[in-house]
């Protein structure tokens, strides 16, 4: 499952108690077998959800650090778990939301666990670590205060297009990262492309799991549209 928008989420009638829920039966599930890497990459995938939807830094930090210490345990005696590496670094995402400068030391974790699981299994939630590493390179700040890089950023976007070209997101990320280099025509190419796709991406993806996203991506979709007209004939 790809990365729930928080306000697409907050805005769908119940939504938050179907994230709750799904979160206490995956730790659960985890704390009944603490050693099993699926219950495992289960519960920090449940954890990075239910901190999305956290209101305050103290909730968000809480549930994000459970779920980091339960990855690293898990890693320790089994480091070749791309999944858990892989949720592992989104939720030292929602930990260093709530830092400060001290992020920054999230920051470089969070490439080199992206870095891993991309190793180990780069098509793994629609090619999930280029994407996340590619959004990473795009967002942070530049050398020397931190790790942004516009050419990284482009290659492991282009990359999580290139392998998972169907998959709604990729598409919305490198088409928005085109728009904000000023790449209009670029853009214009990737909305294109998205709403080609569109209808059987929908069919593809469809139950209440992806109502959220559904509505992020509407969202996102209709400001593309807005920022890149189509060409005049």
């Amino acid at each position: 499952m790809a990365a729930l928008c928080v306000t697409a989420a907050a805005e769908l009638p119940g939504w938050r108690e179907i994230v709750e829920t799904r979160y206490r039966h995956a730790r659960s599930a985890w704390t009944n077998a603490p050693t099993e890497a699926t219950n495992v990459w289960r519960f920090a995938q449940a954890s990075f959800d239910w901190a999305e939807l956290a209101t305050n830094h103290a909730h968000r930090a809480a549930i994000a650090t459970e779920a980091i210490h339960a990855c690293q345990h898990t890693l320790a005696h089994s480091p070749e778990s791309a999944p858990v590496l892989y949720y592992l670094g989104l939720n030292l995402g929602e930990l260093a939301q709530t830092r400060g400068l001290s992020a920054l030391k999230l920051v470089r974790e969070m490439e080199t666990r992206w870095s891993a699981a991309r190793t180990l299994d780069p098509g793994f939630d629609h090619a999930g670590p280029d994407r996340c590493l590619g959004l990473l390179y795009l967002d942070a700040p530049g050398w020397p205060v931190s790790l942004g890089n516009p050419t990284k950023a482009r290659a492991h976007l282009e990359a999580a297009v290139e392998r998972s070209g169907d998959f709604p997101e990729n598409l919305l990320c490198l088409a928005e990262a085109e728009l904000r280099w000023k790449h209009a025509a670029a853009a214009r190419k990737l909305l294109e492309r998205l709403d080609r796709i569109w209808e059987d991406a929908r069919k593809r993806w469809a139950g209440r799991e992806f109502e959220a996203s559904w509505k992020d991506w509407s969202h996102r979709r209709d400001k593309l549209r807005a920022s890149v007209p189509p060409t005049s004939r």
